[in-house]
């Protein structure tokens, strides 16, 4: 079976959902080649520019424009039918691409990509099934397209907003966010703890920026080494070399232990040494956290598609909301002293299985694609 992922760099967790399916079906099952491509690139490079740093300009510079945005777009209105109609219109140009790889199945990863494929299903020129992998934890109208086969979603919740937008049930099907199994790998805490220098005996709280780093986290930081609760610290600044260099200097004079990573393929394993992340609500960030069993507690949501992922994991049990404009501090360490509110909130992770996520949609293709060669003979 030939499987092509369509996704795009607006934001690290379409690349990052695509990657680990990738990894998935190439270590565990046989005969079956998965190409991923980037969509927008594909179809030309000025609007993939434009496109990812759009994206970004609204995200860390405009949040609130990029909002209203989000809520218009996901709305029935002459602004949604615009943007599905100019995926419509510029999807011809994907025809290249899946021409080359003649793949058995589709599956698309981002929002723009899912509206070009089915219009193109829809004028006949692709026949290949097609699945839509949603990588956040509440739906948008822009995911919804007509010749779309199946939905992958995130969680359960989502299907009666799905269906209310017309989506058969039976094509919704909620088997989670595909992550890398090492994040559902059982590991030694401790062992770990000593391994990067860390007291195996004191609570760990790890700072994640997101893909695109904030600054903000820096006051949160800040305000929560001067507390009197013994605590250590592991920040992950990822590739924010600004981040790194104004952390370099404030841990210098830090009364609290504290590990600082720049860019590292180790996010498991800081993980599953911690006991609680700092984090933005990015749909990957959160699901990789989840599979590792590790509260959250949420800061600087983008309006939009973060604060619906922010509100199912406060709704769940699985997350505290900060607010970075007050000190954060108090919320913290509120959590960190009480381990009973922190050990059912680990359980309620823990309770959120989405461990199958990746075999179950390795066999939804399977399904798929004979379902579609028997329509064909």
């Amino acid at each position: 079976m030939k499987i092509l992922i369509l996704s795009a760099a607006t934001g690290g967790g379409h690349l990052r959902a695509s990657r680990a399916l990738q990894t998935y079906i190439r270590e565990n099952t046989g005969g079956n080649e998965v190409v991923i491509a980037d969509a927008l690139k594909s179809i030309n490079t000025i609007l993939d520019k434009t496109c990812c740093d759009g994206y970004h300009f609204m995200a860390t510079k405009a949040p609130r424009v990029f909002g209203r945005l989000y809520r218009a777009t996901n709305m029935d209105t002459p602004l949604y039918s615009l943007v599905s109609r100019f995926n419509g219109a510029v999807g011809v140009r994907l025809m290249p691409l899946l021409t080359e790889e003649k793949p058995d199945v589709i599956i698309s990863t981002h929002p723009f990509a899912t509206e070009m494929v089915s219009h193109l299903k829809g004028k006949g020129r692709v026949t290949a099934p097609l699945i839509c992998l949603m990588t956040d934890y509440g739906p948008h109208r822009a995911w919804i397209a007509p010749h779309v086969d199946a939905y992958v979603v995130a969680n359960e919740a989502m299907a009666s907003q799905m269906t209310e937008w017309g989506v058969p049930e039976e094509k919704i099907h909620p088997f989670g966010i595909p992550v890398e199994d090492v994040f559902f790998s059982k590991a030694d805490k401790h062992a770990l703890l000593r391994e990067f220098g860390l007291s195996s005996s004191l609570p760990t709280v790890l700072f994640m920026a997101g893909s695109f780093g904030v600054m903000n986290i820096l006051g949160i930081y800040k305000d929560l080494v001067r507390t009197d609760f013994p605590f250590q610290i592991i920040i992950i600044t990822g590739r924010n070399k600004r981040l790194y260099r104004a952390f370099q200097k404030i841990i210098l004079r830090s009364p609290k232990p504290t590990k600082l990573v720049f860019f590292t393929d180790r996010v498991a394993d800081y993980m599953h040494a911690c006991d609680l992340l700092v984090t933005k609500p990015g749909g990957l960030t959160t699901s990789e956290a989840l599979a590792c069993d590790i509260p959250l507690a949420v800061f600087d949501a983008i309006p939009g598609q973060e604060e619906d992922n922010a509100n199912f994991l406060i709704s769940h049990n699985m997350a505290i909301p900060l607010d970075s404009r007050k000190n954060c501090a108090k919320e913290i360490i509120s959590l960190l002293e009480d381990s009973r509110r922190l050990e059912a909130m680990r359980e309620s992770c823990g309770s959120f299985d989405k461990s199958a996520s990746s075999r179950n949609i390795f066999s939804l293709l399977n399904e798929l694609t004979q379902k579609s060669g028997q329509e064909k003979a």
